[in-house]
């Protein structure tokens, strides 16, 4: 008795020392064994069209985590965790060991419902499923150049996801919970910070317009085995980018497809010299002096003209033509002979106001402002070759906001792809009289007789302009490397749409910017007018008939745009 009556002592007195003495640091082991404190992911913004339609958006996974120190004394289910999940042993191991000293590790990341479910079902202690969101976007590759990705812990990674990514990312939130011996968690104790959403981002992008122009540069490129392209469509009234296309492209939905050297956005970061397509501008700078008018003769005989010791020529001799025919015909040496009658500061100032040189304002990650050299180093050489497109380099959208000052009246905007403000206001860098002056001389040069007549959209006036350009090598301008250019608006009695097409290198006898990129310059200009409702402005209207049943909401029936060849 005396023994018992001693061990409940002992006991009694046992118990009240834990309870008053030991009391905070029990509590707290009791807790940490199934009380945790848990991130609650917050769901990313939003990329959507400038219709509200989806771009981008962020979808509920789940991911497999394991506490490796539990998870080393079940070995012998190993195997059907890695099945469960579609791992090979081998690589559970790899992970396993190299932590064990840790509490937490992924085994898979954003698995799909199925395969969480069967790792569920195991009940394997120490291996658990953790809420997090997966990026997806809905139109795949059309606008993955634009878009870009984030990465597995959804983060803005490339294009759009990078540039806005602090906009478009959202707070995580915390709360405790209690979680059973296989990491369940069985009861929510408390929140101690609620998750915050992202902002949703809406372009100005029209994904319509999008799959037009991605299914007709896909196609060219294709056609002419080039090595690559690119296609933009503005608003030039608002500066506002209706469509940015690249060819190859890539998916970013696949891991697999993601290779660096298709992530580039050629439109925005690839410089080139313009050609042809730059001569509008040269004629433009000696109507705005004042030194010409349409109508003004210029000798082009004998298709040729030396400066210095180089020679400017054109494909024939043209004679005697007017500032319009110089247009119509491209003729290198009319362009050259007006651009040496200008002063060197006058024709470089006209130039930089159109934005060459400079950013487009477009906000995009790795865009490149171009090349134009300062004045006081041209010689007559540069300000000839200048006058048809060698000597300075551009990006696609850098031509199309300039092709945009001439459909515009002459004012220059900023491009954006956002539409979260209003647009930008215009800046008067050329007179309305002469941007209407070249814009019927380009209409001149689509229409027959012109170098630019595949480019025309029946029931439309169209203004545009070829460019085939020679590439250069480590020896100078090569032979057999080339940029097919086509830059145009429309309807030009009062231009709603700027289009510009690169094609680089296509291969085969047809390399000329008529022949490769004015095609598709029609297509897509032919379907935006009409997805817009764009009233025709031209003679009268003819054609075949499209298909639209890409395009939601819009039916099908006779269409001018289709362009043959």
């Amino acid at each position: 008795m005396a023994m018992l009556a001693l061990g409940a002592a002992v006991l009694i007195w046992r118990g009240l020392e834990l309870t008053l003495t030991r009391k905070d640091f029990l509590q707290t082991q009791g807790d940490a064994r199934y009380l945790r404190e848990v991130t609650q992911p917050a769901h990313r913004g939003m990329i959507l069209d400038r219709n509200g339609e989806p771009l981008a958006v962020s979808t509920p996974v789940d991911s497999i985590w394991a506490d490796p120190s539990e998870l080393t004394t079940q070995r012998d289910r190993w195997a059907r965790l890695a099945q469960a999940i579609g791992m090979k042993t081998e690589q559970i191991h790899r992970l396993v060991a190299s932590r064990v000293d840790r509490e937490f590790v992924y085994l898979k990341r954003h698995v799909d419902p199925d395969a969480a479910a069967r790792v569920q079902a195991l009940g394997i202690t120490g291996v658990g499923l953790q809420r997090e969101y997966r990026r997806y976007y809905p139109t795949g590759e059309i606008a993955g150049h634009v878009l870009g990705f984030t990465n597995v812990d959804d983060v803005g990674q490339e294009g759009l996801e990078l540039a806005y990514d602090q906009w478009l990312r959202g707070t995580p939130g915390s709360k405790r919970v209690i979680r059973d011996r296989l990491g369940r968690i069985v009861e929510d104790v408390e929140s101690i910070r609620s998750p915050e959403p992202g902002r949703d981002l809406r372009l100005t992008l029209d994904r319509r317009i999008q799959y037009l122009a991605y299914r007709a540069l896909k196609r060219a490129v294709r056609k002419h085995g080039a090595r690559s392209g690119s296609l933009v469509v503005l608003d030039p009234l608002t500066g506002e980018v209706l469509a940015m296309v690249n060819q190859p492209s890539y998916n970013p939905n696949n891991r697999a497809d993601r290779i660096s050297r298709r992530f580039r956005n050629r439109a925005v970061t690839d410089v080139f010299e313009p050609g042809s397509t730059i001569k509008p501008f040269t004629v433009a700078a000696g109507l705005e002096a004042g030194q010409f008018k349409p109508d003004t003769m210029i000798d082009t005989a004998p298709g040729l003209l030396r400066v210095g010791r180089h020679t400017v020529r054109d494909i024939r001799n043209y004679g005697a033509i007017d500032v319009r025919t110089v247009i119509q015909k491209s003729s290198n040496v009319g362009a050259s002979k007006i651009a040496l009658a200008l002063p060197r500061e006058t024709l470089w100032r006209h130039f930089s106001s159109l934005g060459f040189g400079a950013p487009a304002g477009i906000d995009y990650p790795g865009e490149s402002a171009g090349i134009l050299s300062g004045f006081q180093r041209w010689g007559q050489i540069h300000r000839a070759t200048l006058a048809f497109g060698y000597g300075l380099s551009v990006t696609a959208v850098q031509l199309g906001r300039a092709y945009g000052v001439l459909a515009a009246d002459g004012e220059l905007r900023p491009l954006t792809l956002s539409r979260a403000g209003q647009p930008a206001a215009g800046q008067r860098v050329m007179s309305a009289r002469t941007t209407r002056a070249v814009r019927r001389m380009l209409e001149h040069a689509v229409a027959d007789g012109g170098t630019g007549t595949r480019a025309a959209v029946p029931g439309y006036r169209v203004a545009g302009k070829t460019g085939t350009v020679k590439k250069t090598t480590g020896n100078g301008y090569a032979e057999d490397r080339h940029l097919a250019v086509f830059a145009g608006m429309a309807p030009a009695s009062r231009p709603r749409l700027v289009t510009v097409v690169v094609i680089d290198e296509p291969a085969g006898e047809k390399y000329y910017g008529g022949e490769v990129a004015a095609p598709a310059f029609a297509e897509v200009m032919a379907g935006s007018l009409r997805i817009l409702a764009i009233a025709p402005d031209g003679p009268g209207r003819r054609g075949g008939r499209v298909a639209m049943s890409a395009f939601p909401g819009v039916a099908s029936e006779p269409l001018a745009g289709r362009n043959p060849g």
